[in-house]
């Protein structure tokens, strides 16, 4: 059974700052001192204006950026900081504990939908036929036709490619997923499916740390949100 007492993530004075280096080795600060903790079966948002740092968050906790203070994962009883972590201890966690739906599709040109999606489960030694009938079965659930399928996501719609986008992300059990605005590009009915598919990894005991801009799937799924422009007004005060 899931121990939904402790946390499953852990952020504890964490600050972002971007170094321009073709500006003088100008420094911009994003966020500031974020604090904030995600237990299993919660979805918490990140909520704030376009640009305040919500997307930050969600790439340092995914080790995409760098980043000062600490950012705790829980991986398997142990507590791992991503902040401090060496590239292979990243890569490993992202295999085996951390789910991540980015905003945009990034694949490799001529590889088929069902074999992105597939790719993280067979990654993780699932058997390849095994591991192409749950990418099939996410790809019907988020009404991709089948004929897609064996197409390349490079030739789809935006809406298309998001939902192979969020197939691909939902289709592992990962412990701990972050989602950057998954509903982004989806009509109603897509958008509904998110929504299903995200209270089924809350039943199931998964911690997901998420941005939603549309108020709808926002109102739906989150448990609370964490409002990031008071981390960015501290950072900028103290520029």
């Amino acid at each position: 059974m899931t121990d939904r007492t402790s946390p499953r993530l852990v952020l504890a004075g964490v600050s972002k700052t971007f170094t321009m280096h073709l500006q003088g080795g100008r420094a911009i600060p994003v966020v500031h001192d974020v604090s904030l903790a995600v237990h299993p079966g919660e979805c918490v948002v990140l909520g704030g204006p376009s640009g305040i740092g919500k997307s930050s968050i969600l790439k340092m906790v995914y080790g995409n950026y760098a980043a000062t203070g600490e950012i705790r994962i829980d991986d398997g009883g142990e507590m791992v900081d991503v902040a401090a972590a060496g590239p292979r201890a990243v890569v490993a966690l992202r295999r085996r504990t951390v789910g991540y739906v980015s905003q945009f599709l990034r694949v490799v040109p001529r590889v088929s939908a069902r074999d992105v999606v597939a790719e993280p489960l067979t990654a993780a030694g699932l058997d390849p036929d095994e591991a192409a009938d749950r990418a099939e079965a996410m790809l019907a659930r988020l009404n991709l036709p089948r004929r897609l399928w064996d197409l390349p996501p490079a030739t789809f719609s935006g809406g298309e490619q998001q939902r192979v986008n969020v197939a691909r992300g939902f289709v592992t059990a990962r412990p701990l997923l972050l989602l950057d605005e998954p509903t982004a590009s989806l009509d109603g009915d897509n958008r509904a499916a998110v929504i299903e598919l995200i209270g089924e990894k809350k039943r199931a005991g998964v911690a997901i740390l998420g941005i939603f801009h549309d108020e709808t799937t926002r109102a739906a799924v989150a448990d609370r949100t964490v409002d990031v422009a008071a981390f960015a007004a501290f950072a900028a005060r103290a520029a």
